[in-house]
């Protein structure tokens, strides 16, 4: 089996550390917000580029506390993509807030800054482009429209651990950043994890209240929190893998330049999603579109060979019979739809060798060449 994401293979890389960092944490048995916790957030801001960083249960949460670091809950808005983990809406969500969107870019799924102006409500109290599949999102016009109106931006990096605009990290160039560590991320935790980053003092020192019940320090509650936290045993784990998040995201890459090669060279009617040259991607998921009718049977003939294969996403948010309540039919974000119906995620991880790379490529090819439903 060819897997969508094979942690197992990562993790024969690095188990000698594992083993000793998580031994340690097991001695010392302090588990919760200890040396490796603040050691993590040390380095995770470093290596985005910021000042600060907060780490929290899970990247949900993530989001949904820099909605409360910046003052927003009942009936706000945040704007963002529609074309998502239903989960990014969700974050704004826990806050009271209603989540609203503005359609894709067509050939990157990421969301669209044309259409982000006309999207803007005097509720809009932020804006959070989604960094989807490893890539960013293009922030430039992104924050020139927040400065425009006086909108804070948020940048949802749950897949974009590494990945740059411009020469700066997912995470650093809006007022908040967003991460999730769930196990197959870029940078991913053996459980639930996530994190904030930030360059804003006060905002960090209310992060770091809000996670920890509202505490300042022990029993000194100065605001109503939750509770976030991320443990010693997740952080130190994050701690060995981060060091080796810029070699798999290379490795990544060139694994999805193989893939274009190869995809390319068969000369089948499937298209990658597009990458941008502002910036490095971090490859999280490499897709590709194809025909609406081919969609659904490519995915089972990939299946039934033994190469996993999903979708991300199937449902854009408003079409969600969670998110019904917001009366948005069909039709509202057309090129978000559109996508939604046409996309496929091959296997992508840092271990992926060549030989599995051509025997996905081949089964895909097969589809097309072999008869096996073959559209023409």
């Amino acid at each position: 089996m060819i897997y969508i994401n094979d942690t197992g293979a990562q993790y024969e890389t690095i188990k000698d550390d594992i083993s000793r960092v998580t031994q340690a944490v097991m001695e010392r048995s302090y588990f919760v917000l200890g040396e490796n916790v603040a050691a993590f957030e040390h380095e995770l801001a470093a290596y985005c580029g910021t000042q600060y960083a907060v780490g929290v249960a899970n990247g949900t949460d993530a989001i949904a506390l820099a909605c409360r670091a910046l003052g927003i809950g009942q009936g706000d808005e945040v704007l963002t993509s529609t074309h998502t983990a239903t989960f990014s809406a969700l974050g704004i969500s826990m806050v009271g807030a209603t989540p609203t969107f503005a359609d894709i870019e067509a050939d990157t799924g990421n969301i669209d800054p044309a259409k982000i102006e006309a999207a803007i409500t005097p509720r809009t109290k932020a804006i959070m482009p989604v960094h989807l599949y490893g890539q960013m999102a293009d922030m430039d016009p992104i924050v020139e429209i927040g400065r425009k109106h006086g909108i804070p931006v948020i940048e949802d990096s749950a897949q974009a651990h590494g990945a740059t605009y411009r020469g700066r990290k997912a995470g650093s160039i809006g007022v908040l950043g967003c991460f999730s560590f769930y196990p197959t991320k870029n940078l991913g935790a053996y459980g639930d994890a996530g994190a904030l980053v930030t360059n804003d003092p006060q905002l960090a020192e209310v992060l770091h209240e809000l996670r920890n019940g509202g505490q300042r320090t022990r029993y000194d509650h100065v605001r109503v929190g939750v509770n976030s936290r991320i443990d010693e045993l997740q952080a130190a784990i994050l701690r060995v893998k981060l060091p080796h998040l810029d070699e798999w995201n290379r490795a990544r890459r060139k694994n999805a330049q193989r893939y274009d090669e190869m995809l390319r060279i068969t000369n089948v009617p499937v298209q990658p999603v597009a990458i941008r040259e502002y910036g490095e991607t971090c490859m999280h998921l490499y897709v590709i579109r194809v025909r609406t009718e081919d969609r659904d049977p490519l995915i089972a003939h990939l299946t039934e060979n033994g190469i996993a294969a999903m979708i991300h996403y199937p449902v854009p948010v408003h079409l969600s019979k969670a998110y019904s309540f917001l009366g948005l039919a069909e039709g509202s974000f057309p090129e978000a739809e559109s996508m939604a119906r046409e996309i496929i995620t091959l296997p992508m991880y840092a271990e992926l060798t060549e030989t599995q790379a051509q025997t996905v490529v081949d089964v895909v090819a097969a589809y097309y060449t072999m008869g096996i439903g073959a559209r023409g």
